[in-house]
């Protein structure tokens, strides 16, 4: 296998590191923690412009409109990573992907160019207090009412609700179908009557999650991806996205560069970091892990170009990237000795506290987008072809 470019694509890099060279100074900086600002948003204007940013998305809809060319995104997606730059991105990550694949035209024409501009955000109303890891189980009831849905029940753990302008929601509209089968994927905005979003405080400190209530909320049923009984379907499509969005190496690949920077740079009793046995030994493991997750993207990389389908390597990304990206803050904390456990306003603080709230955040999307022990599960019975796990109505 030929692991190198191409006299174009090497042009191509190079006028990538050129455009991050003369405009990295526009792009935003600090931590984004609702939604984008004016900085943000015109710095993905300027990277839908240039085509660094959705790339492939439809003229029509707003983006860039390129043909496919999965190693020219590899290049942008490392070179931003490499000159640790915010990226552009496709709007939604989970969401616009799905109204490109399942959406009617009218649906991308109203949601997706104001979506990837940022203009609009949005969050998913997935889980429920009684309905998790078993998702199809969920109870949020939708009845028909004229023209409108009329929705009532609860989501939690429901990112972003604070400040989102729509949600895109699992409600069950087909109460005597089969759990899988009686599901409708709706869109509605957030400001919509009857809709209380509660405030959720995690470990990180920050609000990052909400319970949301639905009291007659009304939804007009054109307002639905898909067919009534089809949000199962639909829902897989974006859960596909979004767990490939959660386990990108070239993110985890800027994180370990900062890790190998501060091991050159930190010193104990004026000794390099770097020359202790053993965080060089742990460092080593951590790279290790990485470079196993770059070769698995190129696996992957190298299915969809010749149209196939990933197969096992497509099904661990999202196991592999979460995991590995918390065992990376875990080891920034530890080398940062005594100000690896400072937290808020320390003066003290090192890098703005990202090593702490990473390593809280990663923690939690280890469980988010379906828990470490679930991904292992899918990953023996629908990768490996296992038995699948005895339920307790089997022993009976």
């Amino acid at each position: 296998m030929d692991l190198n470019f191409s006299s174009e694509y090497e042009t191509f890099r190079d006028e990538v590191r050129e455009f991050l060279e003369n405009n990295r100074d526009k792009a935003p900086r600090g931590r984004d923690t609702g939604k984008p600002g004016e900085a943000a948003i015109a710095w993905q204007g300027l990277l839908i412009e240039q085509g660094y940013a959705a790339r492939t998305i439809p003229k029509e809809f707003g983006g860039y409109g390129a043909e496919m060319d999965i190693l020219k995104s590899h290049i942008i997606a490392e070179e931003f990573a490499k000159a640790a730059v915010p990226p552009g991105h496709s709007g939604d990550y989970r969401l616009v992907p799905t109204l490109l694949e399942l959406g009617t035209e009218e649906q991308k024409q109203q949601f997706i160019g104001p979506t990837i501009r940022g203009e609009m955000s949005w969050c998913q109303g997935y889980s429920e207090p009684g309905s998790g890891s078993d998702l199809a189980s969920l109870s949020t009831k939708a009845h028909v009412d004229g023209d409108d849905f009329v929705i009532n029940g609860q989501k939690i753990w429901t990112s972003g609700a604070q400040y989102a302008d729509w949600i895109f929601c699992l409600v069950r509209t087909e109460p005597d179908a089969p759990k899988h089968q009686g599901i409708s994927y709706l869109l509605f905005p957030m400001n919509t009557p009857g809709i209380e979003v509660r405030p959720l405080v995690t470990m990180t400190g920050d609000a990052t999650f909400n319970e949301v209530f639905f009291t007659d909320v009304r939804v007009p049923t054109s307002q639905i991806v898909g067919g009534r009984g089809e949000g199962w379907f639909v829902a897989n499509a974006t859960l596909k996205h979004e767990r490939g969005g959660l386990g990108d190496p070239n993110q985890a690949e800027n994180r370990f560069r900062t890790i190998l920077d501060m091991m050159n740079r930190e010193t104990i009793d004026g000794s390099r970091l770097m020359d202790q046995p053993v965080f060089r030994d742990r460092l080593l493991k951590l790279q290790a892990r990485l470079l196993s997750m770059k070769f698995n993207g190129m696996r992957i990389l190298s299915s969809t170009l010749k149209g196939e389908d990933a197969g096992l390597a497509r099904w661990i990304v999202k196991l592999q990237g979460c995991e590995l990206n918390h065992q990376m803050a875990a080891m920034a904390i530890d080398i940062l000795g005594e100000g690896g456990i400072l937290y808020d306003d320390s003066p003290y603080l090192r890098h703005g506290g990202m090593w702490q709230r990473s390593f809280m955040l990663d923690l939690g999307l280890i469980i988010g987008g379906g828990t470490a022990q679930i991904q292992k599960n899918m990953i023996g019975e629908r990768a490996l072809g296992l038995p699948k796990e005895p339920k307790k109505e089997d022993a009976v």
